[in-house]
């Protein structure tokens, strides 16, 4: 029996969204999964990006329980959360051109190292540039972002493009543009946005895929465990040291 309470709208929502995403989306979740496996293995380092509320799900997969211990966040300051004030300081800043490049030349990426750049719409000038001049310093780009916005809204960016422009493999989140899943006559606004949940779901499918890619290898991955069960701190400890020099949020 259908819930068509506001809550059962949503959560139909979000399931409709992850099962188009599973159906849809898993040749480029393998191809994401195996770039990660490969920059894994060559020795590379891996980076997250998001602005705003793209964040979270790069947020996500940083310093993660069961997740891959050697993914590190790129942050720009003032754009990685609403903790700022004014929390629409970060929304002004994704549309500043040239920060990503000034972030980029002061990071620790360098050329085979691959970076994950996060953003729904992927019409800012931000997250657009971080793309595109990573790319241009030899690192690998996963762009996530819901293509319908490439054909639905304009660029923010000088060049005209869009994060999909700029990178060697896209996940389409297939959010629509405005991100609310919920309408009703008595409400203005459309509301219940979903992306946070599924591109989440996303990345960890990429996460999981690059695992058992390096586990077909013959590659122990360098996952974490949870600080929260028995010998976990010790395990994490052991993967701290060995891949010391590929881990940056601890240094």
């Amino acid at each position: 029996m259908s819930d068509r309470t506001p809550a059962g709208q949503f959560l139909d929502a979000a399931i409709g969204l992850l099962q188009r995403v599973r159906d849809e989306e898993a040749e480029q979740i393998a191809a994401a999964g195996t770039l990660l496996a490969d920059t894994v293995a060559a020795g590379g380092r891996l980076f997250a990006f998001g602005a705003g509320h793209s964040s979270l799900a790069a947020q996500d997969l940083v310093y993660r329980a069961g997740g891959l211990a050697l993914m590190n966040l790129l942050a720009v300051p003032g754009t990685v959360g609403v903790d700022v004030v004014p929390a629409t300081l970060g929304s002004a800043l994704e549309r500043v051109d040239g920060l990503a490049s000034a972030v980029l030349d002061t990071s620790p990426l360098r050329s085979g190292d691959t970076l994950v750049v996060i953003s729904l719409s992927g019409r800012n000038a931000l997250p657009v540039e971080m793309a595109a001049r990573a790319r241009a310093l030899g690192v690998r780009v996963v762009g996530v972002t819901s293509v319908a916005y490439a054909t639905e809204t304009t660029s923010r960016n000088a060049s005209g493009t869009f994060l999909k422009d700029h990178c060697d493999i896209v996940l389409d989140s297939k959010i629509a543009v405005g991100d609310a899943e919920l309408t009703l006559d008595t409400v203005a606004a459309p509301f219940a946005p979903a992306s946070t949940v599924v591109t989440s779901a996303l990345l960890q499918a990429v996460m999981a895929t690059a695992a058992a890619v390096l586990a077909d290898r013959g590659i122990e991955p360098p996952l974490l465990r949870s600080g929260n069960v028995d010998g976990g701190h010790e395990w994490n400890a052991q993967v701290f040291d060995l891949y010391a020099d590929r881990i940056f949020y601890r240094h």
